[in-house]
């Protein structure tokens, strides 16, 4: 039972004290992909760690994994002077209808979201393919005749960027570029899925501070790593002339619109030249370590916990 509690604990901690840890983490300077894994493996963390706890908790053994927790197994038993069977059946039986119901409750919402999504992507391209003109590129760019500079992207089966006449009309041609690149970014990094999928994780656990606040942190992040891409291409001065020259607002519910989020962030980042993120093996490497430690903290966070009860409440001599 002291795995399946350690579990349960490392994964309620975790989703109170990662997020203050993740905001914490300068955006101005560092890869925005990297905190992006981040925060991703984090909530996978969290749940797998919940999981897990609710499943050893029906175990037999509950989790008892021998000679490694042995010390510590036999301090637990000393303290509880042995635990009634049906009290940990209990624990277990409770532990996964609160699982169920917490499955049930994602699955439900977000399917809700899914359709509210299509229903509202479907019902804006119907308008704007009446009104716009198709270039003929891939990913499709619909031309709207206006003159308010404006771009955002929309996922799903046939991807679109839809821009109006005004970039045009009042931005450079590197500019225009970095618009257009920075919107291919969202589609080609499945941005737009993303922030559905941690909408959907917000709406059916929002009294976890880690779901609560993901969405938001991710707008703001996937928003950096296209203007990364976008600099990479047409250099920081066309970016920013897109920042400061395109609208943030007339995009629809959904969208990924070029300046509306997060702008003085990602201004700032411009302003305090950070360097590019590498790229290659080496951003493959730091990713992939920040992540695992990321997935790994609610594991680490129970075992922590567990070892710190035990040494606190046991005699060194229990054995």
């Amino acid at each position: 039972m002291i795995a399946a509690l350690s579990l349960l604990a490392g994964a309620l901690a975790a989703g109170w004290l990662l997020p203050r840890r993740l905001a914490a983490l300068d955006v101005s300077r560092r890869d925005p992909v990297l905190l992006i894994v981040c925060w991703l493996l984090s909530m996978l963390g969290v749940a797998l760690a919940a999981t897990a706890g609710v499943v050893l908790l029906l175990m037999p053994t509950h989790g008892s994994f021998g000679p490694l927790l042995a010390a510590v197994n036999s301090c637990w038993n000393a303290l509880q002077h042995g635990s009634p069977p049906a009290a940990e059946e209990l624990g277990g039986a409770l532990g996964s209808i609160v699982l169920a119901a917490l499955a049930c409750r994602l699955v439900i919402v977000g399917a809700r979201g899914i359709r509210r999504r299509a229903r509202s992507r479907r019902e804006h391209l119907a308008a704007l393919r009446l009104a716009g003109r198709a270039d003929g590129t891939a990913p499709t760019t619909l031309w709207l005749a206006h003159d308010t500079p404006l771009a955002f992207s929309m996922s799903g089966r046939r991807a679109v960027i839809v821009a109006t006449d005004g970039l045009r009309r009042h931005l450079g041609d590197d500019a225009v570029a970095a618009v257009l690149l920075h919107e291919q970014a969202h589609l080609s990094g499945r941005h737009h899925q993303l922030i559905a999928l941690a909408d959907a994780l917000r709406a059916a656990l929002p009294f976890v501070p880690l779901f609560r606040q993901a969405p938001d942190s991710l707008r703001q992040l996937v928003e950096v790593a296209a203007d990364v891409v976008a600099i990479r291409e047409c250099g920081p001065r066309a970016v920013r002339e897109a920042l400061l020259g395109v609208s943030g607002c007339g995009a629809p519910t959904g969208a990924l619109a070029m300046a509306r989020d997060a702008v003085a962030v990602r201004l700032a980042r411009l302003d305090e030249g950070g360097s590019l993120p590498s790229s290659g093996l080496r951003r493959f490497m730091s990713c992939g370590a920040a992540g695992i430690t990321a997935a790994a903290f609610p594991f680490l966070t129970g075992a922590v916990l567990t070892l710190s009860v035990a040494l606190v409440a046991c005699p060194l001599g229990v054995g």
